[in-house]
């Protein structure tokens, strides 16, 4: 029964993308909206904090042209003063991510898409049990279908202890607050400690993180070709610093949305210090919205690019829009390179992915497949100077029907760090030629057909 109820909702929602608001992307007659620890930045605060960062970037007509048209798709704001942290997998995202909680003094906001009942799981568990009873306040928010397979005893001793626990659009119609969304679903990964620390990226709460481990999968897991299993690599965000409630904001939404219980009188949105000196934008998409601003961000960024897309994604099914953007950017001289997963969690997704790969690589797009890990990472590097980090594929999911959520990191520092890791990927993986790929069996030419039929629902 309930098969039937997600394959309905599947196909009465396989109309195409949302349509970015015409001009949308030119409109850069906008004021460019900054935030410091204090709140909206002056006018000449706001210069001079766009000036410095010019300064420190060389090329500022390339930055210029990023930051009005993505300020114009998303309408969040630029926040100054943060310092921010590349995590390059789940043992240095979790590490990390321990430490903000048990230095928390207020509160903990927790937004997971998955929530495991296995040994990272419960870790976590007891640590926020832990907080709750010396005073401090835990939210947690976690997806439906994506715990789908942890038991609710899980969670009992959470909501016993004074832990707010709250199950985004539940698959059981009873349990709806609102109208019986299931296809909508919250694949965000986010941790907001005391208003002051935000982490954004890719990693869940399950062991599969964990230095090893490889599929979420109990019956059937994959391995490599000495049967050994498999690590998956993905990539968080750490941000101290002003940003972070926006991050908080974008939670909040999504509490209110989902009719959550009261928060109650913590101060959720305190003022924050500067703690660096990088810049920040938060961007959300919710298919309650008129569009998806991500979406939107990405397609803007791609067409405004100069001189390199670096893209790194774990479900790659482009839509059409998407791919005309990449093909576009090639054949003006842009560097094009796509990271993709040479094994996945799911075989559908990974054939239907490849079902693009010539009609991208006759455009002069380079695509790699990594090697020796499950790539899970969503990550976008243009111009050196516009990165992004967060939850959402490229993929239709991740577009219509899910919430996600990104951070935008501008500048060239940032941006160097995150191209250093996206060559040291590069260093793991194997480059994907258009000669190569027109020689392939005609069995993996019918897989991706096959694929290809479902690209909209997955």
């Amino acid at each position: 029964m309930l098969a039937l109820a997600l394959a309905a909702s599947l196909l009465a929602g396989c109309g195409s993308l949302p349509t970015i608001v015409p001009d949308m992307g030119m409109r850069s007659d906008k004021s460019i909206r900054i935030k410091g620890g204090s709140g909206v930045l002056t006018e000449e605060q706001a210069k001079a904090a766009l000036d410095r960062l010019k300064q420190q970037n060389g090329n500022s007509t390339v930055l210029d042209r990023h930051l009005a048209v993505e300020g114009a798709v998303t309408g969040a704001p630029l926040v100054t003063g943060n310092k921010v942290t590349l995590l390059i997998d789940g043992p240095a995202t979790y590490a990390s991510m321990t430490q903000a909680i048990r230095a928390a003094r207020s509160h903990i906001n927790l937004e997971t898409y998955i929530m495991e009942d296995d040994e990272v799981g419960r870790q976590f568990s007891a640590m926020l049990i832990e907080m709750q009873k010396k005073g401090v306040q835990v939210n947690l928010l976690y997806d439906s279908v994506g715990a789908l397979n942890t038991p609710r005893a899980f969670f009992q001793p959470m909501i016993d202890a004074g832990i707010n626990v709250l199950e985004f659009n539940p698959l059981n119609p009873a349990l709806a607050r609102k109208d019986w969304a299931v296809n909508q679903r919250d694949h965000r990964k986010l941790l907001v400690v005391d208003g002051k620390t935000a982490f954004v990226g890719g990693i869940n709460i399950s062991s599969v993180y964990s230095s090893g481990s490889f599929s979420r999968r109990k019956k059937k897991t994959q391995t490599d070709d000495d049967g050994g299993r498999i690590p998956w690599r993905d990539t968080q965000v750490r941000i101290d610093g002003p940003a972070a409630l926006e991050f908080q904001k974008l939670f909040m939404q999504t509490w209110n949305r989902q009719h959550g219980p009261d928060l109650g009188e913590h101060n959720y949105f305190p003022k924050v210090a500067a703690a660096g000196g990088e810049i920040v934008r938060a961007i959300g998409s919710s298919p309650d919205d008129p569009y998806s601003v991500i979406y939107a961000t990405f397609i803007s960024a791609i067409n405004h690019a100069e001189s390199s897309v670096y893209l790194t994604n774990a479900y790659f099914v482009p839509d059409p829009q998407l791919r005309e953007a990449l093909k576009n950017a090639a054949r003006r001289g842009v560097d094009v390179r796509l990271l993709l997963p040479s094994r996945s969690d799911s075989s559908l997704v990974l054939y239907a992915s490849r079902s693009f790969y010539a009609e991208l690589l006759g455009a002069g797009i380079r695509i790699y497949e990594r090697q020796d890990a499950l790539l899970h990472a969503k990550t976008a590097i243009i111009d050196g100077v516009w990165t992004t980090i967060g939850s959402t594929n490229l993929d239709w999911r991740s577009f219509v029907y899910n919430q996600e959520i990104n951070a935008v990191i501008l500048g060239t520092q940032f941006g160097a760090e995150a191209k250093s890791m996206f060559d040291r990927d590069l260093g793991a993986s194997k480059e994907i030629t258009l000669k190569a790929w027109e020689q392939r069996p005609i069995s993996e030419r019918m897989k991706e057909f096959g694929a290809s039929i479902w690209a909209r629902l997955l």
